[in-house]
């Protein structure tokens, strides 16, 4: 393992390529959660040790209740190709809730790329206070196929009124009753 002071141009491209990858959150008392992330243009690295990405709407808010809590988490991302390499980002996170004021401008600012993100929920802001990266040696090799699209189906068919009320009764509260979305 190797530590880095921030999250240089080689890990950047590195994180850049990576087609899905990894977030780690937990309650300070309860449950551990481990969520795979993906969809091309849904993450980016904001400065050398701030890092961002969209959070869609799920059957669970683990992730929101979590750092609403205490802000620990930890990104991971495997090179499923290429050659092996595994980097973790450590960080504080916070929520942005897709009705907070700031939700619009950064979407539109930090992630031209993405799909139609109707489907999201809210943008995960981290400030990373730990880079490391080691070998993939037991990584699997795989091969990409494509971004799923269902999610951004789903989300199409409702509206507005109809993600809220999702989130009023998915999305309220942790599997260990930690608050989540409002």
């Amino acid at each position: 393992m190797k530590l880095h002071e921030n999250i240089g141009e080689r890990l950047r491209e590195f994180i850049a390529a990576q087609h899905v990858f990894f977030v780690a959150t937990a309650a300070t008392e309860g449950h551990v959660n481990v969520s795979p992330k993906g969809m091309n243009g849904t993450f980016t690295v904001l400065d050398p040790l701030r890092v961002a990405y969209l959070d869609f709407h799920g059957s669970g808010a683990e992730t929101i209740a979590h750092l609403r809590e205490n802000g620990r988490i930890t990104l991971m991302f495997c090179a499923f190709d290429g050659p092996p390499d595994i980097v973790r980002l450590h960080g504080i996170g916070r929520v942005i809730p897709l009705t907070d004021p700031t939700f619009a401008e950064m979407r539109a600012t930090h992630f031209p790329a993405a799909p139609d993100t109707h489907a999201a929920r809210s943008i995960i802001d981290v400030s990373v206070h730990r880079v490391s990266d080691s070998c993939g040696y037991a990584v699997p090799l795989m091969s990409y196929e494509a971004d799923r699209d269902l999610l951004l189906r789903w989300g199409a068919r409702k509206d507005a009124d109809g993600l809220a009320a999702y989130r009023r009764l998915k999305n309220a509260e942790s599997i260990d009753g930690l608050p989540a979305l409002d």
